[in-house]
This record gives C-alpha cells, structure tokens and sequence, in this order.
C-alpha cells in the first residue's frame, strides 16, 4: 500500500521543525519517523543535517505555501506520529510490569 505524501517541497516549517524533533528528542530513527509522518528518509536526514548546522529555516523558502487542507493533514499525522510513540512506550511499560509481577507471585 502506497503512503500518501505531501507534495515535493511542500512542507511547513512547522512541520519540518517538528519531524526534526521526533528524530533529535523523540528518540524515533528518521527511518521510523518518515515512515510515521510519510515522508522520504532521505528529506527528513537532510532536515536532521541542516537543524544541526542552524539551517533548518532556509529549507523551502522559495516553494508555495501549503494549503489549509495540507496544513491540517501535517498537523493530524504529527498528532498520529506522538501518539503512536506513547502507545508503544506504554506497551512497553505494561508488558515489563505483567512480567515482574508474574515473577513477584512465584
């Protein structure tokens, strides 16, 4: 099944700044998060690479701006991206705690 992309060049700064952050504080691998914000790996290493060197503004400058719909669609699938991480941190959590206290009644 083919992910729906956003347009070549056509991602908010916002957005940009935010799928940075999953990679650089979410402890997430750009492979994890382009693939959880559909977008190519190789755009948000390049995003990576630049937010180090304080560049990460001048990505997109000169492309049109997003639209309504699109900028809805960024924001929804960020939203989808964090709550996913929490939920497999919580499955993590839960599964360690069923298992120490199986251990604790033995």
């Amino acid at each position: 099944m083919e992910r729906a992309r956003i347009p070549h060049g056509r991602y908010s700064k916002e957005f940009r700044e935010e799928a940075v952050r999953l990679v650089t504080e979410g402890g997430l691998s750009a492979g994890e998060a382009s693939a959880r914000l559909s977008l190519p790996k190789s755009t948000l290493e390049n995003w990576v690479r630049a937010a180090k060197k304080g560049k990460l503004g001048e990505i997109g400058k000169s492309h049109r701006p997003l639209t309504e719909l699109e900028i809805e669609l960024a924001q929804v699938k960020r939203e989808l991206a964090i709550v996913k991480v929490e939920r497999d941190i919580l499955k993590k959590a839960a599964a360690y705690f069923a298992k120490e206290s199986l251990h604790g009644t033995r």
